[in-house]
């Protein structure tokens, strides 16, 4: 049985769980305290929530990232975990969370970490990354982190960007973007979630009054699209922000892009946008940009086209993530046969 331990904060980490779940060809056991997302494939155990107004040693004198003091949400929800870790659980996945990566490898159970970009050499993260088994990497290895120790590497699978709409690339041969014929009315699809940014609505606005010659629909969690996939294929140039779903969906549809990037703790976006830059995919910005640069710069990113996106994505990176979790798990039905 794979365990699966998905992070409550936004819906990201569950998405991306769920497409990897669907491609196990073992059972495998959800520990959320979201809800089941449509279609899991398996059972589903929703943790209470840990987080109490006034957490008291929160990290353990900065040797945890989250373990309150007398809060009971938390230690029913490592309870419930230790429970099953401790009977029918062989592998555990983390997405993401170095206390439970710990608690499971503490039972003697095999881990498999899902990486996440930006700073990670903090000692809570490095215990976590150092006691896996296995880290699954949703980037390729040509876009890897530059100051990755050794040890890491040797244990990484990188899978490349790992998106909903893996399957409906495959089967899509749209045209790509002119970038030879007249740019009156391009489009430019603004595509911005809600898990904290520090731009306004009014920024948008400014950004689309300088840029007249560019149709700008904009989508986030207020006025969600009604089919994202058709709306990114619509776009001359989608603009993001640098979140890890944003940009595997961005990159699953291949369009030129303006990906920017928005505060995170780790500077997980910052370090996204970084080997965006680096490896030359799109255009990729630390911060927004002031208004009169817009017009240069949507001309840019479609002038640099799509192509660069081959270098971010597998195009079956759930599947390649499934597949190093079931080579793992056949390690621990080898070792209990003998």
């Amino acid at each position: 049985m794979i365990g699966y331990y998905i992070h409550h904060q936004g819906l990201g980490h569950r998405t991306r769980a769920l497409g990897i779940a669907r491609e196990l060809g073992v059972p495998v056991t959800g520990f959320s305290s979201l809800g089941a997302p449509e279609g899991w494939p398996g059972e589903w155990c929703t943790l209470p929530m840990d987080v109490p107004g006034s957490p008291v040693d929160p990290t353990a004198n900065g040797v945890l990232h989250w373990a309150p003091l007398d809060h009971a949400g938390y230690r029913e929800r490592m309870r419930l975990l230790a429970e099953r870790l401790g009977s029918d659980i062989s592998v555990m996945v983390t997405d993401t969370s170095a206390e439970v990566t710990l608690l499971a490898r503490l039972l003697g159970v095999r881990t498999v970490v899902m990486a996440m970009r930006g700073n990670r050499t903090d000692r809570t993260h490095r215990d976590a990354y150092d006691a896996a088994s296995l880290i699954v990497a949703p980037w390729t290895a040509e876009t890897a982190e530059e100051y990755w120790p050794r040890e890491w590497t040797d244990k990484t699978v990188f899978t490349g960007a790992t998106s909903r709409f893996d399957q409906l690339a495959a089967a899509y041969a749209g045209p790509a973007a002119d970038v030879t014929g007249p740019s009156s009315r391009r489009k430019v699809l603004v595509v911005w979630g809600g898990g904290g940014t520090e731009v306004t609505e009014q920024d948008i606005d400014r950004a689309r009054l300088v840029s007249p010659d560019w149709e700008w629909t904009v989508r986030t969690p207020a006025h969600p699209s009604p089919d994202l996939w058709a709306d990114l294929q619509d776009a001359d140039v989608v603009v993001t922000h640098g979140g890890n779903n944003a940009v595997a969906e961005l990159s699953a549809a291949a369009r030129p892009a303006v990906v920017i990037a928005q505060p995170r703790p780790f500077d997980e976006q910052h370090a996204t946008v970084r080997a965006l830059r680096n490896a030359d995919v799109c255009t990729a910005l630390d911060g927004w940009p002031e208004a009169a640069q817009w017009p240069t710069l949507l001309g840019n990113a479609l002038a640099r086209g799509s192509s660069g996106w081959s270098r971010w994505r597998h195009g079956d990176g759930a599947r390649r993530a499934a597949q190093a979790i079931e080579r793992l798990d056949d390690v621990v039905v080898t070792c209990g046969s003998h």
